[in-house]
């Protein structure tokens, strides 16, 4: 593996620093001291230990990429507290009415193939605990969705009962993301590996499936990260760029039935869906109206 990380708000960890939007800039230079304190907190050989006693994760990668018999659509479900753009979500989510739980347990009747999880506490209002919570109560895999950007954080989302994690290109250099890769494999974790823009999607595209297929999926989120706007046609421009469209993951602007359905006749058959669903006063309730299959041809 490569050194410890450069010092705390070094650019060179970031490709083209002073190019990313200023919310995400924010974002990333916040985590960086923020891992940092945590390391103080817990030694590398506290959590090595933890991962050593942590049950195996669950297939995450297989979850979302075997659709069951009458399943089209492959949906990540998101739980959510709160965004940058949006504040928190819902006024019942503040404090302990938040319960990722009973949402999680929603999820799962309603048909979701897997959860993704915020556990960002400073922006997004999520916590590392809420993944152990929520697998505690369903046998779905979870997802860690933070920002990651020090290889400890891979331990540390093993440690606490993470199946995979989510990697954002735009966060990441080319020789750090190829570390998290390595270790991601070695730590039994799925990567979704993010990206934004395009010139990403052709910078990491190398990479995807590195160093075993069996543990990636590839990212596309439709958010545009200067207007925080969405728009499900970002999917659709950049599909093509794709060569393994099975690994692909539409993320973000999901609201209907036929916005899936239109993924699927690019080959887009995972979706991950988190606001839409979490607006609503009961998220599974939501997700069943998402995945009501659509009147003629799905496929």
């Amino acid at each position: 593996m490569r050194p410890d990380p450069t010092p705390d708000g070094d650019p060179e960890r970031i490709p083209n620093a002073h190019e990313i939007p200023a919310t995400l800039r924010e974002i990333v230079e916040h985590k960086r001291r923020e891992v940092e304190e945590r390391k103080s907190q817990i030694s590398m050989t506290e959590l090595e230990a933890m991962v050593a006693q942590a049950e195996p994760p669950r297939n995450f990668f297989r979850a979302v990429t075997r659709h069951p018999p009458g399943v089209h659509t492959s949906v990540i479900a998101e739980i959510k507290r709160r965004s940058p753009s949006a504040g928190l979500i819902r006024p019942e989510y503040e404090g302990d009415g938040f319960k990722p739980e009973t949402i999680a347990r929603q999820y799962l009747d309603a048909g979701a193939s897997a959860i993704s999880c915020l556990t960002d506490e400073k922006f997004f209002g999520g916590h590392l605990s809420f993944i152990e919570r929520i697998k505690d109560a369903v046998p779905l895999p979870v997802l860690r969705k933070d920002f990651i950007i020090d290889p400890w954080q891979l331990w540390e989302s093993r440690a606490h009962g993470a199946d995979a994690v989510l990697l954002i290109a735009e966060c990441l250099n080319e020789s750090d993301l190829i570390d998290m890769l390595i270790l991601a494999q070695q730590l039994q974790l799925t990567t979704l590996l993010e990206v934004h823009a395009m010139d990403n999607l052709l910078r990491v595209r190398p990479h995807v499936g590195f160093p075993h297929p069996g543990y990636a999926l590839l990212g596309i989120n439709n958010r545009d990260l200067e207007s925080m706007t969405t728009d499900l046609n970002h999917t659709l421009r950049l599909v093509d760029m794709v060569e393994d469209r099975t690994i692909l993951v539409s993320e973000s602007g999901i609201k209907t039935p036929d916005d899936l359905a239109r993924l699927r006749t690019h080959g887009v058959r995972i979706a991950l869906v988190g606001e839409h669903l979490m607006r609503h006063e009961h998220p599974g309730t939501a997700l069943k109206a998402l995945l009501k299959p659509t009147i003629g041809p799905i496929d």
